[in-house]
């Protein structure tokens, strides 16, 4: 069994179905992590979905997926757009990363528009919403199947 695909997530997603729903959707992150292990079932593989407020736990998981996981799904929320911390991180773990963001970044405030995760990861997914941890769990399969 391959290791599982490590699906992080950052400050606020906690919040979701409640905050900003015109915004991010009304599922919950419940309804989002059944929905994204779903599909990775479907696709012979295992996801772990953590969900974080702390930049810290978020390196900590990066960290501990150099040995533990096959890939890193990330949506660091804020944290995508401050912290050199986790691009270290990132880089150090040495596995597929995919960045994702249910809305699309290019589409609001200028300050979203720069990622720091960007310059770790293989690719992009933004602006599909929920569906887009869906796409993520893909891309990755696709990914992994190529290594």
């Amino acid at each position: 069994m391959p290791k599982p695909i490590f699906v992080l997530n950052g400050p606020n997603l906690n919040l979701l179905g409640v905050r900003e729903p015109a915004i991010y959707g009304s599922e919950t992150l419940a309804d989002v992590g059944r929905r994204t292990q779903a599909r990775a079932q479907a696709l012979g593989l295992t996801v772990d979905f953590r969900q974080s407020n702390h930049e810290g736990e978020l390196v900590d998981w990066i960290q501990e997926a150099r040995e533990s996981a096959s890939g890193v799904i990330l949506n660091a929320g804020a944290l995508t757009h401050t912290s050199v911390a986790i691009l270290d991180a990132l880089n150090a773990a040495e596995k597929p990363v995919i960045e994702l963001h249910l809305s699309n970044v290019f589409r609001r405030e200028a300050f979203r528009h720069h990622s720091y995760v960007s310059a770790a990861a293989q690719g992009v997914i933004c602006g599909f919403g929920a569906k887009g941890y869906e796409l993520a769990i893909e891309a990755m399969a696709n990914i992994l199947a190529g290594r």
